[in-house]
């Protein structure tokens, strides 16, 4: 009985359990060892019940699971249960003492556990335990494939483990399989995508496509709250149509960084060489009010180097969406520039689905449409992470209001649960698909039509049914009285009539 481990409780530090139970597994790990890392999205635990229940974000197994009660069997329920979690296997290897761990696996070196740990133990921490390499067992992957998504892998002699993680020790977030995440991907929706472009007229492809681009465009730098001028967003707008083309790396990111600042005579182009973090000052003291820490400076070419590192090795290994959805969303959470990393982070997504193929032909998902109709989502899965990170980083605030970073904190970058992630950019994905889309083709084929068949009954050019149309789309479909008296006062009532029902037929009804 090892006495550092909770016994029955119904609170667990700021968590209710739906009804009495022993947390088990990383959630008892945390506890025990004091581990600065945030505690798992779904927490595992013994009811007291011969009843599984699963609420309020905890997993409730019954006692016929309860493991033994030592680190050799919480470590073998967290694999076995909940798969792997790199943050707190670090956090925890970190304090334990390696003989410990040594002894542990030497008990049982051939078991798919003890492997496992072992591998992990030394792919984490960088270092060999004294250990001879296992010579029998069958290979047992790393992941578990049907608990989290993993590539194909490469075998590792030593411990007889194929090692299926999607990243490297420099970055590997990692996403759950959930019901809603198995169904997106059960859905199909690359090929959904391709059959509605294989059924819009190919000139109209080619319109959407552009007013899509824009739209996009215009939609990345409104959620950061900016009003560019039109040729920077036609400039943004038209790097995100050849994304998918050039590989990720150092220098492509600076390059796009280069375009999505423009004049960069106030802003530093490149990886940043200071601190950094998102939110506001105090009115009155000029005090940061932290929302999100940045990944420390000296951190950020290790970490930069394991995301392009991840990009390359899950490149047709991993769902594009998911893959899209853990570098983006790992990129952002380092903050690598001191601006642009915003547009940046949602250009990767149109990379990476471009790369994937995903994109119907000659045209980009614009992603950031449907983030920006999102934003509460969006914003939410974005705190999700940083807020559960923020009590791990010690920081002080400097002189010129910015923040200084007083602890090691690079796993909180590396390692994270990119589902919520990959959830929300699935949401995203079926919008666009869904309504975008076919929506924007519709239009135009409407519009088209409109255009047509107002200029066969009256002499007009294409600019004024332009400017006619937006002042009926402007006014519920009605041609205003100033709109009949100035631009349009070579009109008759008839003709104005047989417009505004046109315009009904084809746009509201």
């Amino acid at each position: 009985m090892d006495n550092r481990f909770s016994g029955p409780v119904i609170v667990f530090h700021e968590f209710s359990l739906p009804e009495k139970g022993i947390p088990t597994g990383y959630a008892a790990f945390i506890d025990a060892y004091a581990l600065p890392c945030p505690f798992p999205a779904i927490k595992m635990a013994i009811g007291m019940k011969h009843t599984i229940v699963k609420k309020n974000g905890w997993h409730m197994l019954t006692p016929r699971h309860q493991p033994e009660n030592s680190l050799k069997g919480h470590l073998g329920f967290a694999l076995k249960y909940e798969g792997v979690d790199l943050c707190v296997l670090k956090k925890l290897f970190e304090v334990l003492d390696p003989d410990e761990i040594r002894k542990m696996i030497q008990e049982s070196i051939t078991g798919s556990y003890s492997r496992r740990i072992w591998f992990l133990y030394e792919w984490l921490m960088g270092t060999r335990l004294d250990l001879d390499d296992v010579q029998r067992g069958n290979y047992v992957h790393v992941l578990d494939p049907l608990k989290q998504l993993a590539v194909t892998g490469e075998k590792s002699k030593r411990h007889r483990v194929v090692n299926n993680l999607p990243g490297t020790p420099e970055f590997c977030p990692l996403i759950r399989r959930t019901e809603e995440l198995d169904a997106f991907i059960a859905m199909n929706l690359k090929e959904k995508a391709l059959l509605i472009s294989s059924n819009i007229p190919k000139d109209v492809v080619v319109r959407a496509a552009a007013f899509l681009i824009l739209k996009d465009s215009q939609a990345s730098f409104t959620i950061e709250n900016e009003t560019p001028p039109h040729a920077r967003i036609m400039r943004w707008g038209d790097a995100i149509r050849e994304a998918g083309k050039t590989s990720i790396s150092k220098d492509e990111l600076v390059r796009l960084q280069n375009i999505v600042i423009g004049n960069s005579r106030f802003v530093k182009i490149g990886y940043r060489d200071s601190s950094g973090f998102i939110g506001e000052h105090e009115r009155d003291t000029g005090l940061p009010i932290v929302e999100h820490i940045s990944a420390k400076s000296e951190n950020i070419d290790s970490l930069m180097e394991g995301l392009v590192a991840y990009s390359k090795k899950v490149t047709h290994q991993i769902d594009p969406v998911c893959a899209a959805a853990a570098i983006a969303f790992g990129f952002v959470y380092i903050h690598p520039f001191v601006d642009g990393n915003g547009r940046v982070h949602r250009y990767l997504i149109h990379h990476i689905l471009a790369e994937h193929g995903y994109n119907p032909p000659g045209m980009i998902f614009p992603i950031s449409s449907s983030m920006l109709h999102r934003m509460a989502e969006y914003g939410a899965v974005l705190r999700g992470h940083s807020q559960a990170i923020l009590p791990f980083i010690q920081w002080e605030p400097t002189k010129d209001h910015n923040v200084r970073v007083l602890n090691d904190t690079i796993d909180y970058y590396r390692y994270f649960d990119a589902t919520e992630h990959a959830l929300f950019l699935y949401r995203c994905v079926k919008e666009t698909i869904e309504h975008q889309i076919p929506e924007e083709a519709q239009f135009l084929v409407r519009y088209d039509t409109f255009r047509k068949t107002v200029q066969e009954g009256i002499e007009m050019p294409d600019t004024t049914v332009s400017l006619l149309y937006n002042f009926l789309s402007q006014n519920g479909g009605k041609l205003s009285k100033r709109a009949q008296e100035k631009e349009f006062q070579a009109l008759s009532q008839a003709q104005i009539d047989t417009i505004e029902l046109l315009y009904a037929r084809l746009f509201i009804a």
